[in-house]
């Protein structure tokens, strides 16, 4: 009598018994073939990742699609691959039901950046494009890729921040640490544009956080996107109950409070204010960043420090510092990296515009539509040579 076929996934690896003139076949488990990943430049398993990637970044983050043209064309695989990788650690929160969950997936990440420096990624789209990247030779930080994980995974949990200095730093170990690792894919590694990149990213992750409000204060029902999603500045919570992510600091200074914010949104006494305050910190990074590429273009210092220099991840070579030969770099350099902080530089500008036509009324219907004007003035910028 034949054997029943076994569940799940086995390979029929058959033999034959001979008993009273019949052969009976029995199926037995052998170790399943997995086909191998292509990681060449133009196989069919990178193309497709390439695929997926820039339709994510196209969906969910449509500023840094538009943008994608004022990157070179060589490192767009890693542009894209990057993109898409920070879109799907700011997903996690809309698409589990628990934080235990939202932390395996965290570790999931972490697991596949350290396989894909290995050259051995899963069948996960940012990883096979990132690793495809990798084996061509280019260089990237695993470091700051943890550190993007690790920041959001503590968001998981605890969405708000305690005071601005704490919204600064995931600003920097976000957004700014997103920019240096597109930096590095050039490759560039360059004191004055990292430095630059530093403003421009806590200026847009400020951003993010203050796009976020609307949403996590009145969380929509769990897995509604849109093409600009808010929550790609702070986690959902996942209970989907309301929550400020102002810093409380700044909300104190103002007279606000939450209840009156879930009671009365843009009503609330002093959120306009609170709102202000955390919006000009944001639009300072700009100014500074700004005052600094005219300052190096004209040969002079940049008026302060890189507070990050000394960070894991940033080295550089005795050259970059305190000599003409290093200024004379340093404005080379900025040609070559400019369209990667250009972009972000723009797009976070015209949305704090946005805000403040409106009095910065953080729950204006108006803040959550598509900015039409962006590339025009990126192409602008560009030209000009602008932040």
């Amino acid at each position: 009598m034949p054997l029943a076929r076994e569940h799940g996934r086995a390979l029929a690896s058959t033999r034959g018994l001979s008993r009273g003139g019949s052969i009976l076949n029995y199926r037995t488990f052998t170790a399943s073939t997995r086909r191998l990943l292509s990681l060449d430049r133009n196989s069919p398993d990178v193309e497709k990742a390439q695929g997926y990637c820039s339709n994510l970044v196209r969906n969910y983050d449509s500023p840094s699609y538009t943008l994608a043209h004022f990157i070179q064309p060589h490192m767009l695989p890693a542009y894209f691959a990057i993109r898409a990788f920070n879109i799907e650690l700011a997903r996690i929160p809309d698409v589990v039901s628990m934080p235990q969950i939202g932390a395996m997936r965290m570790q999931f990440w972490r697991e596949t950046i350290d396989k894909t420096f290995k050259l051995a990624p899963p069948s996960e789209p940012v990883a096979i494009l990132l690793a495809s990247y990798l084996k061509q030779g280019n260089k990237l930080n695993k470091t700051w890729f943890h550190r993007i994980i690790t920041a959001r995974d503590r968001k998981l949990t605890h969405p708000g921040f305690t005071n601005m200095a704490e919204l600064e730093s995931y600003a920097e170990s976000t957004y700014s640490t997103l920019l240096y690792l597109t930096l590095s894919a050039l490759p560039l590694n360059s004191l004055t544009m990292d430095h630059l990149a530093s403003h421009v990213g806590k200026a847009a992750g400020i951003v993010a956080v203050l796009r976020g409000v609307p949403l996590l204060a009145f969380p929509p029902p769990p897995n509604l996107h849109s093409n600009n999603p808010p929550g790609m500045g702070a986690a959902p919570v996942r209970d989907r109950q309301g929550v400020i992510t102002l810093p409380l600091d700044v909300m104190s200074q103002s007279g606000v409070r939450e209840e009156d914010i879930f009671r009365n949104g843009a009503n609330a006494s002093g959120i306009r204010d609170a709102v202000f305050t955390v919006a000009t910190r944001a639009s300072d990074h700009l100014i500074t960043a700004r005052a600094m590429l005219k300052g190096i273009r004209e040969n002079q210092d940049p008026g302060h420090e890189f507070e990050h220099m000394h960070d894991e991840g940033h080295e550089y070579s005795k050259y970059d510092v305190g000599t003409k030969m290093s200024a004379d770099r340093s404005k080379e350099e900025i040609e070559e990296g400019f369209g990667v902080v250009m972009g972000p530089a723009v797009s976070t500008q015209l949305w704090l515009d946005r805000l403040q036509k409106v009095d910065f009324d953080i729950f204006h219907e108006s803040l959550r539509r598509v900015e039409w004007k962006l590339p025009f003035v990126a192409w602008l910028r560009n030209r000009s040579g602008k932040l």
